[in-house]
């Protein structure tokens, strides 16, 4: 009898042992290295991936970074400007050759100076990848523990304790928070709660991100935990006499690790934009502090003469921004089991 024309000709010849090993292997292979497999062969999550990790790491040797290159991110050099204009000479020994257009780059100033002041861009960005992930990462923080928590007790437990979390959600997610943050730090003292300067508008910013964000996340988290206490595996641990808490920390929070995982990523972008605003708006870390969002406020008056001093902190803020949400997507769907291996 001859084999059935829909079979493959590699599988009527294959190994039936290579067939079953493969198909144990497959069938041993944990969730965890599943999605690494999977995440692997997403090249645009890898690449977002390979950014953030580069973007920590820049973030974390900032001063090495500009100690190799000499130039710290407030140090001033305005012989490098024109003290008329403020844009960047074309050569400071020569001032009569004018301006120039790619605004002082070169091998000592890899992206540049500053018009009027002729800080060093480089330095300024290194440091301001500093800023914006400190601020966005401590507040994202906070808000998934927030809303971890919150979304967890308005899942498990229901009835008027879930109606309460569940209209202060609601509430929340209708407060006009950037105006409230507008207003709050335009108003808080040079010191508070032990803090001055700098250090109380990161505290500030985080707890405004990280307090009034977590009802995002606190959904998600309530929408999971009552399809979770539904499920097998806590009815068999509530059947055998488990508590609330041992439900809740050991068969509950454990499955929801990857979509808080996943959510997180894709909120740290988010977050690294408001604060970037609010520094945009003057209400965010003070200067001479390197921020993106400041540096583009002050490039404003030069898009004309100095292009790069928009160009290049815009940059910075698009491929952070954009990084971030590939490798959130990328996660996403790695952890998604829709998803095919």
């Amino acid at each position: 009898m001859t084999a059935p024309m829909d079979v493959p000709e590699s599988s009527r010849h294959a190994d039936p042992e290579a067939v079953v090993a493969g198909a144990a292997n497959a069938a041993n292979r944990s969730l965890r290295q599943i999605a690494w497999q999977r995440f692997r062969r997403d090249k645009v999550g890898m690449a977002g991936g390979i950014i953030v990790v580069l973007l920590i790491l820049v973030a974390l040797f900032a001063p090495l970074l500009t100690a190799w290159f000499g130039h710290p991110p407030n140090q001033f050099d305005q012989d490098l400007v024109d003290p008329l204009t403020g844009g960047v000479l074309r050569d400071p020994d020569d001032p009569v050759q004018g301006l120039d257009p790619w605004g002082g780059i070169s091998a000592q100033h890899l992206l540049g100076v500053e018009p009027v002041n002729g800080r060093d861009l480089f330095s300024r960005i290194v440091y301001g990848a500093r800023t914006s992930l400190l601020v966005a990462t401590v507040a994202t923080v906070v808000c998934v523990l927030i809303g971890t928590v919150l979304g967890i007790v308005a899942g498990y437990f229901g009835g008027w304790i879930d109606t309460v979390i569940s209209r202060a959600m609601d509430i929340f997610l209708a407060f006009p928070l950037l105006l409230f943050a507008i207003a709050l730090v335009g108003v808080i003292p040079d010191g508070a709660f032990g803090l001055s300067g700098n250090n109380l508008r990161i505290g500030v910013l985080v707890f405004i991100i990280g307090f009034f964000n977590w009802p995002y996340i606190g959904r998600i988290v309530r929408g999971q935990t009552l399809t979770l206490k539904e499920r097998e595996f806590v009815e068999a641990s509530r059947s055998l006499g488990a508590g609330s808490a041992h439900i809740v920390f050991r068969e509950i929070l454990p499955n929801l690790v990857t979509p808080i995982l996943v959510y997180s990523t894709l909120l740290i972008p988010t977050n690294i934009l408001f604060e970037a605003a609010l520094s945009f708006l003057g209400v965010g870390i003070n200067p001479p502090t390197a921020t993106w969002g400041g540096m583009l406020e002050g490039a404003l008056r030069f898009y004309t003469t100095s292009p790069h001093f928009v160009i290049i902190p815009g940059l910075a803020i698009f491929v952070t921004v954009l990084a971030f949400n590939l490798f959130g997507d990328g996660l996403r769907d790695a952890f998604d089991p829709r998803s095919s291996d």
